[in-house]
């Protein structure tokens, strides 16, 4: 498929992350792009004030004539009137993930995967490369503070990507820079066991571009693969805390920031600073300062670069941050990237009460962890607990957040809906408080801060 022979192109999904950087792609390049999804949000408007066409009912009345491609999300229902009947009439039909796959097949790509971490990460990445001479293009899964946005273009060949396991999308890419966070078992309705998960990362690595580079954390199972790699004359970094290729050493929390030094065969920093809470988010860090490197960044304006980092969307963002009221919001859906947060926040807050709010995400997910989701939630002094996001599945008989919550010994705990997550925080307000989730639990982060605010 030739890119520049796309005049109108039509996302089904176009409000998800993915989809919508994808979008803004498309119409930086001058094609009319159209699209339907379910729901009205900020992203949407965004898209429509930037001149984009969007609907929010399944009609096919909404189709434009003369459309050169659709690109649809797995996240859409299979009966999707819009999608089939585009189907039905022969159209070119892609996933977002080959279309992906296509524009970054023609440039250098640093792409970023793992359980955990991608969104930070290739965020960072594509920050750093962009403030210390490499002027890349970017395809992020949130929406960067430092770029005002989930997609920026640039002048130079490099284009950095976040590598989606879901539904195996990431191997439609085939990197120069491979990153990897983590391999934790995940979206097991998919791929049926933790075994066929990291079997799918390691054939992800093997797609890396003669005489590239895989830079992964240290400790993963991947030994088999990197000396795979080492053979075929690709290079292989670990990294890690205490530990690997690029090292981060002597690690704290001073003065509200993360600070840190990093040693590897190239640099020697005795003090970083990073303005994003959390050892994860040093690792992440750690992994982007390498990938940069290893794309030619200018190496004497990283720390500042790192130190200048402002963060992601719904990644540990302040929401409200004052003496007597701390709220932050993450999209944290995995019992690791709970603990990881709620861990982050005792790092910042270690004398206050924690107060969490979680929002399961998908009733597989939720039956495949409900135990490890308990103990994460554990962790916290207080806990409310919403209904499951159901997202694109149907429910499951006996898989509800109430299974969840009956296997936590935590002794503040309780089911809520919405409205009556409201009124309990009017009503107690908490010292730090953390939403957290991967549905629609951000339509509450507004009227929750208005609560705070209120309170002041």
């Amino acid at each position: 498929m030739n890119l520049t022979d796309i005049h109108k192109i039509y996302f089904i999904g176009i409000g998800g992350i993915g989809m919508s950087a994808l979008a803004r792609y498309f119409h930086g390049h001058g094609a009319g792009v159209y699209g339907y999804d379910r729901t009205e949000t900020d992203l949407t408007r965004a898209l429509a004030a930037e001149g984009m066409h969007v609907h929010y009912d399944d009609d096919v009345r909404h189709i434009p004539e003369g459309v050169d491609l659709v690109v649809w999300t797995p996240a859409v229902p299979k009966d999707h009137s819009e999608l089939n009947w585009f189907i039905e009439r022969g159209y070119p039909v892609k996933k977002r993930s080959e279309v992906l796959g296509i524009i970054s097949r023609g440039k250098r790509c640093v792409a970023v995967a793992g359980t955990h971490g991608k969104t930070t990460t290739s965020t960072m990445a594509a920050w750093l490369l962009r403030a210390c001479g490499v002027d890349a293009t970017a395809f992020l899964g949130g929406i960067s503070a430092n770029l005002g946005s989930n997609f920026v273009e640039g002048k130079s060949d490099w284009v950095v990507v976040e590598a989606d396991e879901y539904d195996r999308s990431f191997l439609q890419l085939h990197p120069e820079i491979a990153v990897l966070n983590s391999l934790d078992p995940d979206h097991l309705d998919i791929y049926g066991s933790p075994e066929a998960v990291v079997e799918s990362y390691k054939q992800f690595i093997r797609q890396i571009k003669p005489g590239g580079k895989l830079i992964y954390r240290y400790g993963l199972p991947l030994d088999d693969v990197a000396e795979e790699l080492r053979a075929s004359g690709r290079q292989v970094f670990t990294f890690g805390i205490d530990e690997g290729d690029y090292e981060a050493y002597n690690v704290r929390v001073e003065n509200g920031q993360m600070a840190f030094g990093l040693k590897s065969g190239i640099v020697d920093w005795s003090e970083l600073r990073l303005n994003y809470p959390g050892r994860h988010n040093v690792e992440n860090a750690v992994a982007a300062l390498a990938a940069a490197l290893g794309a030619g960044a200018f190496t004497p304006e990283m720390p500042a670069a790192l130190a200048a980092f402002s963060g992601v969307k719904r990644r540990f963002e302040f929401i409200v941050r004052r003496l007597d009221c701390v709220y932050v919001d993450d999209y944290a859906h995995h019992p690791t990237e709970l603990r990881a947060v709620i861990s982050a926040a005792r790092m910042m807050f270690p004398e206050h009460k924690i107060t969490g709010v979680f929002q399961p995400h998908l009733f597989t997910r939720t039956r495949d962890f409900a135990d490890d989701f308990a103990r994460a939630l554990d962790m916290l002094d207080h806990c409310m607990l919403l209904p499951i996001y159901p997202a694109r599945e149907l429910p499951i008989e006996g898989v509800n957040a109430e299974m969840i919550l009956q296997k936590m010994n935590l002794l503040h705990k309780k089911l809520v809906s919405k409205a009556e997550l409201l009124t309990e925080l009017q009503n107690n307000r908490p010292e730090i408080l953390l939403t957290m989730g991967a549905g629609d639990i951000d339509t509450l982060i507004e009227p929750i801060k208005s609560i705070l605010n209120s309170q002041s």
